[in-house]
C-alpha cells in the first residue's frame, strides 16, 4: 500500500520548500498531502487541503479570520482545524506520517498539531528553532525535531539536503511495520506502566524482571515531569492498562517548584480510569533543583540535608513539615479513587539516598511523611507497610505480586 505523508506548512511563505519535500516524498514511492495552515497571502503551490478547509474544521472561516488577521486569533483556529482533519485521516488509514516546516510561529503551530496525534504515528518537524530547549515543542509526544540550520526561506544546497533527509526520515518511519497495539483481546495481559528515578533503578530492574517472568510487558518512564505525564497520557489512549507508580518525586517537585514537577493532573488518571495501580512514594523525600554555578546550595535549602545528583542538580531533603505537605497532596490527588489501588510504604527509606548510612537519611521525617499519607488517603486506597527500603527485594517483590494479583482479579 502506498503511504501518504501530510506536509504541514504556511504555503504563502514556504511553498517552494513544501513542494520540494513533496517531490522527495514522491521520489521515495510515497504520496504527499500538502495541508496549508497559512492565513494571509496566497498559496504558492497546489495543495491537498486548503486553508479555507482548515479554518472551517477549526470552527471558523478564512474570511472571518482575515477580518482581524492576528496570530493570537488565527493560530488556535488553524491548529484546531489541522488537528481535526489529520486525526480523521489517521483514523481512516489515509495518512501515515506528518512532516512540518517552519520558523518560530510555524514550529509552534505544527508541533501543537503533532502533540495531539497518537503515539507511534510518525512526526517530523524541520525547524529553525530545533536547537536548545525544545521541550515546549516536543512536550510528551514522540516528535522528531530536525534543525534546519539555515532559515527555511528559499532552496539552496544546504536546505535541499536537510529537507530531503527529513522527507526520507518520515517516509522511512511510515513504512515500518511495527505497530503500537492499543487493542487488547479479552483476557490478554495489559501493558504495565512504571515510573522510575535513578535512585530507584535497581528496584525498577528487579520489578521488570519479576513482571516479565509472569508474562507482563513493562513500559518504564523516567519520573522527571514529562515521564509521568506521558505515562498518564498513554493510559488515556488505552495503551497502558495497569500501573506500578514506583516514583512519586514528581508530586514533591510540584509542591516545591522542583525540576521534576509533573503537573496538577499527575496521579489522578489511573483512579479516573479505574486501572489497577500500586503506588510507592519513591524518591519523594527530596526534590530536584538546577543550580548555577554548579555545586552550590541556594540559601533557601542550606539548612536542609542535601546531596548533588550531579554538579548542576541539587537534591535537598524535605523536612518533616514539608513532607507532611507532600503526603497531604498525594492523598488529595487520590481522593476520587474508588478502589483498585494500593499504597506501599517502604518504612526503611523511600530511595537509595534515604536509607541507613546515606546522606538523606531522616527516620523522623519519614515517619511524618508516612503518617501524612496514611491520614490523607481515602479509605478506598489500601495502605501496606513493608519494613524494608524501596529498592529492597522484599519490598519490590511484595509490590509486584500485589499488582499482578489486582490485574488477575480485575
Amino acid at each position: 500500500m502506498t503511504k501518504t505523508i501530510a506536509v504541514l506548512a504556511t504555503l504563502d511563505t514556504k511553498a517552494d520548500e513544501a513542494n520540494y519535500v513533496r517531490e522527495q516524498i514522491e521520489a521515495l514511492g510515497a504520496a504527499a498531502l500538502l495541508i496549508d495552515i497559512g492565513v494571509v497571502g496566497e498559496p504558492g503551490t497546489s495543495v491537498g487541503v486548503t486553508r479555507q478547509q482548515v479554518a472551517s474544521a477549526g470552527g471558523s472561516s478564512l474570511d472571518q479570520i482575515l477580518e482581524n488577521p492576528t496570530r493570537e486569533e488565527a493560530s488556535p483556529i488553524m491548529v484546531r482545524g489541522a488537528t481535526s482533519l489529520l486525526n480523521s485521516r489517521i483514523a481512516s488509514g489515509d495518512v501515515h506520517g506528518v512532516i512540518g516546516l517552519g520558523g518560530t510561529q510555524g514550529t509552534s503551530n505544527c508541533t501543537a498539531v503533532m502533540q495531539a496525534l497518537p503515539y507511534g504515528f510518525p512526526k517530523v518537524m524541520v525547524s529553525t528553532v530545533a536547537s536548545g530547549d525544545t521541550s515546549a515543542f516536543v512536550d510528551i509526544k514522540d516528535i522528531v525535531m530536525v534543525p534546519s540550520v539555515g532559515d527555511i526561506l528559499g532552496l539552496n544546497a544546504l536546505t535541499r539536503k536537510i529537507l530531503a533527509n527529513a522527507a526520507g526520515a518520515v517516509v522511512g518511519m511510515a513504512t515500518v511495520e511495527v505497530g503500537l497495539d492499543t487493542e487488547r483481546a479479552p483476557g490478554s495481559k495489559p501493558l504495565i506502566g512504571m515510573t522510575n528515578l535513578g535512585v530507584l533503578t535497581e528496584g525498577a530492574m528487579l520489578a521488570m524482571k519479576l513482571f516479565e517472568e509472569s508474562g507482563y510487558e513493562v513500559i518504564v518512564f523516567h519520573a522527571v515531569g514529562s515521564g509521568g505525564r506521558a505515562m498518564e497520557q498513554l493510559m488515556r489512549e488505552g495503551v497502558i492498562g495497569a500501573v506500578f507508580d514506583y516514583a512519586l518525586g514528581e508530586i514533591s517537585d510540584d509542591v516545591f517548584d522542583g525540576l521534576r514537577a509533573g503537573g496538577s493532573d499527575r496521579l489522578t488518571v489511573a483512579a479516573e480510569l479505574g486501572l489497577p495501580q500500586v503506588l510507592c512514594p519513591g524518591g519523594a523525600e527530596h526534590i530536584g533543583l538546577i543550580v548555577d554555578p554548579p555545586n552550590t546550595v541556594p540559601e533557601r535549602w542550606q539548612d536542609h540535608l542535601h546531596v548533588f545528583h550531579n554538579p548542576i542538580i541539587l537534591a535537598p531533603r524535605l523536612n518533616a513539615d514539608e513532607l507532611t505537605q507532600v503526603g497531604r497532596e498525594i492523598g488529595s490527588r487520590l481522593d476520587k479513587c474508588q478502589g483498585n489501588a494500593v499504597m506501599m510504604l517502604p518504612l526503611q527509606g523511600t530511595s537509595r539516598y534515604g536509607i541507613e548510612g546515606e546522606p538523606l537519611r531522616d527516620p523522623a521525617g519519614d515517619d511524618a511523611f508516612f503518617e501524612a499519607i496514611r491520614s490523607s488517603l481515602p479509605a478506598s486506597v489500601e495502605v501496606v507497610e513493608i519494613d524494608a527500603a524501596a529498592e529492597d527485594e522484599a519490598f519490590v517483590e511484595a509490590a509486584v505480586h500485589r499488582l499482578i494479583g489486582m490485574i488477575r482479579a480485575s
